[in-house]
């Protein structure tokens, strides 16, 4: 063999070790198919079980609801562009509108608006890396005009299962938490460890409470969406690990923002588009950490609007 051919066989084995390289880090890179298999559609709404929703109902010992829920109304702060309308119909003002020979009158309502308002679920299709979408299905794939033929909020149940709150605002002994405050491990891990030694659980819908709605909704709008603390990509991962459906908050997005390493919605991206974990956002928090309510059930219905990847919620915690 000459000096030519060693050349040749060389620049051949380094060639063959990159595209090798290269493969490997692909494969690495690649979060999907979801754990959950590469046909689902619903997440992590998988680990919630019969078993689950059984433990959720010996939760209950005192019969208190809590409604967790903003109340929809055009004056609330919404992240720009989104917008929320109504208007009441009085369809019973003239009596040529009145039915039948006992006069029946009604009213009607219409609104506007987007989805992505107020006390809210971001499902599956909400939140992509780049084209990519949970279960690594393609934007171009799943979108249409009308909706999303698959990731959409209609195609998951409703929820019920254990709830647990973690107060962050109250292990950091603040009413709020500063503006973009990044919530990590060790304050998640210190305040459950306040709350008598907690454990979070698969099929758990953790939710953390910042003071956030109680300090700024509907009484300092701008700052309300302006800005928000909330938990760290190292966080999210703590609660991947964890295995729980859906991670909540206080505010409008669930995590910190704006970050100042120039990242645009990380958690969204870890959650919700590689592990099929959702968030539920604007979830009112005030009277459960008033009340050191920090374990309940957890009972989710929202409105099954067909093709979105976001929709209203409707979230109550039993005691």
């Amino acid at each position: 063999m000459n000096a030519n051919h060693l050349v040749y066989m060389l620049s051949f084995f380094l060639v063959a070790i990159f595209a090798i390289t290269r493969i490997s880090t692909a494969q690495e890179d690649k979060w999907w198919p979801s754990k959950y298999g590469a046909d689902d559609v619903i997440g992590a709404i998988n680990e919630v079980t019969s078993a689950k929703v059984q433990q959720a109902s010996k939760l209950i010992k005192q019969g208190k609801v809590y409604d967790l829920q903003l109340t929809l109304q055009p004056e609330g702060p919404a992240f720009p562009p989104r917008f929320y309308q109504f208007q009441l119909m009085y369809n019973n003002i003239h009596k040529s509108r009145w039915l039948g020979s006992n006069h029946f009158s009604w009213s009607d309502e219409v609104i506007a608006g987007n989805l992505g308002t107020f006390s809210q679920v971001d499902c599956l299709g909400h939140a992509g890396i780049e084209e990519l979408f949970y279960n690594g299905r393609p934007w171009g794939e799943i979108a249409t005009p009308g909706g999303l033929k698959t990731n959409s909020c209609d195609q998951i149940p409703p929820v019920v299962t254990r709830g647990v709150l973690i107060d962050i605002a109250g292990y950091k002994g603040v009413s709020v938490l500063p503006d973009d405050y990044v919530i990590t491990v060790a304050d998640i891990e210190g305040a459950l460890k306040k709350q008598g030694n907690m454990k979070v659980e698969p099929g758990d819908v953790v939710i953390f409470h910042t003071g956030w709605i109680q300090s700024y909704w509907l009484k300092d709008n701008k700052r309300y969406i302006s800005s928000e603390p909330g938990p760290s990509t190292e966080a999210a991962k703590w609660l991947i690990e964890k295995r729980v459906t859906a991670v909540g908050a206080d505010n409008w997005g669930v995590e910190a923002f704006p970050l100042k390493n120039g990242e645009a919605f990380p958690l969204h991206q870890e959650l919700i588009t590689k592990n099929g974990i959702y968030l539920l956002e604007n979830v009112v928090t005030e009277k459960l950490a008033r009340d050191k309510a920090y374990e309940f059930a957890f009972i989710m219905t929202f409105l099954k609007a067909k093709g979105s990847g976001q929709t209203w919620g409707t979230f109550a915690a039993v005691r």
